[in-house]
């Protein structure tokens, strides 16, 4: 005959009751993979938020660390885990729109940042390298972005240096759902 111990059996069940919880995050949800670095995620109404959402809405949730994306009709809502500016300063907040769209984008980090790293290359091409990721949307503010990234340790975090990143799979389907003029508030 086993025996357990109640400690055991209180580890055992605070184990399989976070299991149970991560398995059914959104995240897990939508794409079928358990990721790391989830923040606490929250429901959103667009309704909150926006009068309208003509065009589509973003809403980047800072301190939840996620993006919700309803498109016009309403027929979608998708909810991503997202990495966010490092610190306060370097946090943008507000309305803005989405003004440009781009595969495979390239990278100059601004003044600003090759300030706070010297060693920071001046210019990257596309590529596997790249911090943008596989696609980037462009907001109206100027050097702020939603894009993708490689390093799937920064997704959940505070770790941008003011863009909002996501999984390079969760930025190709945004991508495709996002227009030019979805609207964007970032609170």
């Amino acid at each position: 005959m086993v025996r357990i111990s109640r400690r055991k059996f209180g580890f055992g069940l605070m184990f399989s009751v976070a299991s149970a919880s991560v398995l059914a995050s959104p995240a897990v949800a939508q794409t079928g993979v358990r990721l790391r670095n989830i923040s606490g995620f929250r429901y959103a109404r667009w309704q909150d938020y926006f009068d309208n959402i003509k065009h589509g809405a973003i809403l980047v949730d800072v301190n939840f660390r996620a993006l919700n994306y309803w498109s016009e009709d309403e027929s979608i809502h998708r909810l991503f885990p997202t990495s966010v500016p490092i610190s306060e300063e370097l946090t943008r907040t507000g309305r803005t729109t989405v003004i440009d769209k781009k595969e495979n984008p390239t990278w100059t980090p601004t003044a600003s940042m090759l300030r706070r790293n010297p060693d920071w290359p001046t210019f990257m091409p596309a590529g596997p390298e790249n911090p943008m990721g596989t696609h980037a949307l462009y907001l109206s503010w100027p050097a702020f972005r939603i894009h993708g990234t490689h390093d799937t340790r920064k997704i959940g975090r505070r770790s941008s240096q003011g863009c909002f990143g996501l999984y390079n799979e969760d930025i190709a389907q945004l991508y495709e759902l996002a227009k030019i003029g979805t609207q964007v508030v970032v609170l």
